[in-house]
Order: structure tokens, then C-alpha cells, then sequence
């Protein structure tokens, strides 16, 4: 099946934006990281290696928005209208769960810097906007 310009658009845009979505997440999760070693540095503390966990919490993002974009492009059940709707809405919520996530993972690295404690407790919360990416990417193949 030809996919068509529109249908190309919703295939190629699912991955973009998650992709998108996934890098901007990691570069304010880095940052909020690498502030939160400053400040362990400074304070002579002990700086932990747990927080690079909190620094790549993104990457999963890409692989959702790979997966989609193969499922949506081997697909003989959607228009290229429907291929661009569903490509295109996945993806902006990929890539907003990406800010999700980064602002999560990023008030983690720092609360974690400076307390040493509940790392299990900014895990779960970050993994909520993780299984929301999941929960995107399982509804969105159920329409292929």
C-alpha cells in the first residue's frame, strides 16, 4: 500500500517527536543531574552514582516511537489520514511525556543529591509518566 504524503508524515512524525520528546527530556535531565553532583561536590559530600538512573529515564521514549513508526508503516488498515492522525497525536503525547518525565527525573536527581534517601519513592513517580508513554505506544498499535 501506497502510504502517501500524509500517511508518511504521520509514520515518520510518530518517531520525530518522540525521538524530540526524548532528547530535549535528557538534556534538562542531565543538567538537573550534573547541578545536583555540583552541589554534592561542593559540599564535599559523597556524590551519588545512582543519579545517572534519573539523568537517562528518557531513553525509552525512542524505542515506543521506533516501534510505532515500523507498526504504522507496515499497516493496511488505516487511511493516510488516519495513518497521519494517529502517527501525529502518539507522538506529541510521546514527546510531551518526555517533559513529563525530564521534570520528574530532575526534582529526583536533586532531591536525592541532597538527601540520600527515597530513591524508590522518584522512581515510581517517574515511572508513571513512563507507563503513560507505554500505554500511548499499546493503544496506538491497536489500531494498526
Amino acid at each position: 500500500m501506497d502510504l502517501g504524503l500524509m500517511g508518511w508524515l504521520g509514520v515518520g512524525g510518530v518517531f520525530a517527536l518522540s525521538a524530540t520528546g526524548s532528547i530535549i527530556g535528557i538534556g534538562i535531565n542531565g543538567q538537573a543531574v550534573i547541578g545536583a553532583w555540583k552541589k554534592c561536590f561542593v559540599q564535599r559530600k559523597p556524590a551519588p552514582f545512582l543519579l545517572v538512573i534519573f539523568a537517562g529515564v528518557n531513553l525509552s521514549n525512542v524505542i515506543y516511537g521506533f516501534i510505532l513508526m515500523n507498526a504504522l508503516a507496515g499497516t493496511t488498515v488505516l487511511s493516510e489520514h488516519g495513518l497521519m492522525i494517529l502517527g501525529l497525536g502518539a507522538g506529541i503525547a510521546i514527546f510531551a511525556l518526555g517533559f513529563t518525565q525530564a521534570m520528574c527525573a530532575a526534582a529526583a536527581a536533586e532531591a536525592f543529591a541532597e538527601t540520600g534517601q527515597g530513591f524508590g519513592n522518584f522512581i515510581m513517580v517517574i515511572g508513571i509518566a513512563e507507563t503513560l508513554a507505554l500505554f500511548t505506544m499499546v493503544f496506538t498499535l491497536m489500531f494498526t
